[in-house]
């Protein structure tokens, strides 16, 4: 099992800054502005060789009015305090750091030595010292700072040594990391045994381990009920839900097995119309990219539509990139129970007019807060998955191509007819087929279209775009390479 390391504190003490560093990648958000970080990240990182995996949580606000409750798995964990009527996230985060701690082998208590010791700092030392938990204090942002000197202040917290470091700038980051990993038994393997830590060690295989596996992203606008269709998906409380828009930050990896499959599943930030971000939101954009990132990798996409709001340009927009980026589709239309017979003829009516040029998806009408239709929704996946890596023999793709120029003859170019001979495949994720043919360039993009969806629906592909790549036959007749002079020579002859 890999050790893990679970990184909490308040927010903006760097925590964001350190995961990225320890991971070696650009997963989480990172911003000056408090708070960005609400689920948890996980991300494997090494160390001379030894792996591990890094949790990233949400920052604890002041939690001084909860009276006794202390953290980890003998106590009640941290109780609600004063920032909860200003934070609405703040419970929510609270329990995502819990299990995070519950999971973790070593907590990095993340502190800042700009602002030193201060009292939500001391609060949340004392629960972490009572719940037995093993921790390492880590004093941030102490360059330009003796390391003895930054950390002096922090003994207090009765925790141990503790280890200046600068996230953002590498230094001391080795050494704190050697020490974690020490703390956590690398040496002779004695590791944590319990349910959580193995929750913990699946996730770290699936990680970065998506090699064969079917990685499904939910993609949408905000608040159409990604977070809510992934915990059901899920079947546990792994994401933080809420009826405000954009509670969604980081797009977050979660492993999934259905019907014996191990699948990765992506819940990503809801994505609004440009105009519609303001210019000061880096953290919004961010998001976006993270969200738009997530698609790209994956192999399939949940498009989650909100059934109360009318198929808009915007669920359009975004239909549209993931038929660009070559992804297979299942479309979800969320909320379905709210709505009456007349409102679902009409959305139903929407959904053909405002989506024609996607690849025939599989559309399942659900709601994901009561849990109906939701049994449908992997089976559909796993199917868009298989149709995306089908393996399409060549006589039949040649069949179907003989079909398809049978029933709609491919238009001419400039008075000349374009002849398609044969076809192959030549690549998955999505299917691409090679089209060879006289004037096979010349093909309008429309005939590309019509052969692709020929092709999709002649294999049973649903939900699975299609690639048409041209190519141009060779002419027998053309003449035979020849040498630069022998060319040149011919080009100058009847020229006096």
């Amino acid at each position: 099992m890999l050790p893990v390391l679970a990184l909490v504190g308040r927010p903006n003490v760097g925590k964001s800054t350190l995961f990225n560093r320890l991971t070696a990648s650009r997963d989480a958000i990172v911003d000056d502005q408090p708070g960005v970080t609400r689920d948890r990240l996980y991300g494997r990182g090494q160390l001379d060789g030894r792996k591990f995996l890094a949790v990233d949580t949400g920052g604890l606000e002041d939690i001084r009015g909860g009276g006794d409750g202390v953290l980890g798995r003998d106590g009640d964990g941290f109780a609600a305090g004063d920032a909860d009527a200003a934070n609405p996230f703040a419970a929510l985060i609270r329990e995502q750091v819990e299990v995070a701690i519950d999971e973790a082998q070593v907590t990095l208590f993340m502190v800042d030595a700009a602002d030193g010791l201060v009292a939500p700092d001391r609060d949340i030392g004392a629960r972490l010292r009572a719940s037995g938990a093993r921790v390492l204090v880590v004093v941030n942002k102490s360059e330009g700072v003796e390391a003895e000197l930054a950390a002096a202040e922090f003994q207090e917290l009765g925790l141990g040594a503790p280890f200046a470091i600068s996230a953002k700038r590498g230094d001391g980051v080795a050494e704190m990391l050697a020490a974690a990993l020490a703390r956590c038994g690398m040496d002779d393997g004695e590791f944590a045994a319990d349910a959580d830590a193995a929750a913990a060690d699946v996730t770290a295989a699936d990680v970065d381990g998506d090699a064969g596996r079917p990685v499904i992203v939910l993609a949408g606008r905000p608040n159409a009920g990604k977070s809510t269709l992934a915990n059901r998906l899920l079947r546990a409380p792994r994401l933080l839900v809420s009826a405000t828009p954009g509670t969604t930050r980081d797009s977050v990896r979660v492993p999934v097995e259905f019907d014996g499959r191990r699948c990765i599943l992506i819940d990503t930030a809801g994505v609004r119309k440009k105009s519609r971000v303001r210019a000061g939101e880096t953290v919004e954009k961010f998001s976006v990219i993270k969200a738009l990132q997530a698609v790209e990798a994956a192999n399939v996409a949940l498009l989650v539509l909100d059934a109360t709001c009318e198929i808009g340009f915007q669920d359009a927009a975004i239909a549209g990139i993931i038929r660009d980026l070559g992804r297979s589709l299942v479309v979800v239309v969320n909320k379905w129970d709210r709505l009456e017979a007349r409102q679902r003829r009409k959305i139903e009516s929407e959904l053909q007019r405002k989506l024609p040029f996607l690849p025939d998806p599989e559309i399942l009408f659900v709601s994901a807060l009561r849990g109906s239709n939701l049994g449908r929704i992997m089976p559909a996946a796993l199917r868009a998955f298989d149709g995306a890596f089908a393996d399409l023999p060549t006589a039949p793709v040649n069949r179907a191509l003989q079909e398809a120029v049978t029933r709609a003859p491919p238009p001419m170019h400039k008075r000349r007819p374009v002849r398609l001979k044969f076809a192959h495949q030549s690549g998955k994720n999505p299917p691409v087929i090679v089209v060879h043919g006289n004037l096979a360039g010349k093909l309008s993009a429309g005939y590309r279209r019509y052969l692709a969806r020929h092709f999709a629906r002649a294999f049973r592909l649903t939900g699975t775009p299609v690639r048409i790549i041209p190519r141009n036959a060779d002419n027998p007749f053309a003449p035979a390479a020849t040498s630069p002079r022998r060319a040149k020579k011919r080009s100058g002859r009847g020229k006096k």
